[in-house]
């Protein structure tokens, strides 16, 4: 129980990374609070932490409306007196990937979640650790950051390489505080994401890919190291590169 009385945040708990974290997280002792738009999927993670023991609220909010982030994390803090640990791991992509096929609205949907929400959350739990002289931001981006390109989409890698360089923004400016910042790097993960690729990969395909028991792993790790460490960067690659070329839509298709 390494997290024992510990509140944790998490957005984009709904589904695939953040319903793993809050399983694993809420398995290791803390409180978590489930955070997404779809409050039906939030009722089913809190049903599914509940029924193997943990304690757990959600939130149904956009994580692009400062004022309802603000409100949540008041609500936090007045019920439960802390928060321990933010995961920022909200986010999604576009169905179009391509410069010239991608919608403004798209591009900006894609920003909002991954990189606003990321600031917004951050900027709105920072008082509470900086009172508690303590608190640990997990970040989660993708290597889409760092290899660019029609696969990912334009605004998807953008966004994603931003929260790296936020990562690196918080360890910078929230210096000697007590807080702590760190970004996870994930290859393909395995989620129900991939459903929305304008060409879904097949089984065979997503069973080369890193796994989100793997990626929940690596976030309880960040999260449980003693406060006085830190692992501002984590990279996760599958062990298999698989070739993705088909995967791409041409600009006319």
């Amino acid at each position: 129980m390494r997290l024992e009385g510990q509140v944790c945040i998490i957005t984009g708990g709904g589904s695939g990374i953040g319903r793993g974290a809050a399983r694993t997280m809420a398995q290791e002792g803390a409180t978590v609070l489930i955070i997404g738009r779809t409050a039906s999927k939030l009722t089913s993670v809190k049903a599914e932490v509940e029924a193997a023991g943990g304690t757990a609220a959600s939130y149904a909010l956009d994580v692009a409306d400062y004022d309802a982030v603000e409100r949540m994390v008041a609500d936090v803090v007045d019920k439960y007196g802390r928060i321990d640990v933010l995961v920022n791991n909200a986010g999604h992509s576009s169905h179009n990937r391509r410069l010239l096929n991608t919608t403004p609205e798209e591009a900006r949907s894609v920003i909002d979640s991954n990189l606003i929400g990321t600031f917004y959350c951050t900027r709105a739990v920072v008082p509470a650790m900086l009172k508690a002289k303590s608190g640990t931001i997990i970040n989660i981006s993708s290597l889409a950051a760092v290899t660019p390109g029609p696969f990912s989409g334009y605004a998807y890698g953008a966004a994603k390489a931003g929260v790296i360089n936020f990562t690196e923004f918080l360890n910078a400016d929230l210096r000697n505080t007590g807080i702590r910042a760190s970004v996870v790097v994930p290859g393909e993960v395995a989620t129900p994401i991939l459903d929305n690729r304008p060409i879904p990969p097949d089984a065979d395909a997503r069973a080369t890919m890193v796994d989100v028991d793997e990626t929940s792993a690596a976030i309880l790790l960040i999260a449980t190291l003693p406060q006085r460490s830190n692992i501002p960067e984590l990279v996760i690659r599958p062990t298999m590169h698989r070739n993705m070329t088909g995967e791409v839509v041409e600009l006319d298709d």
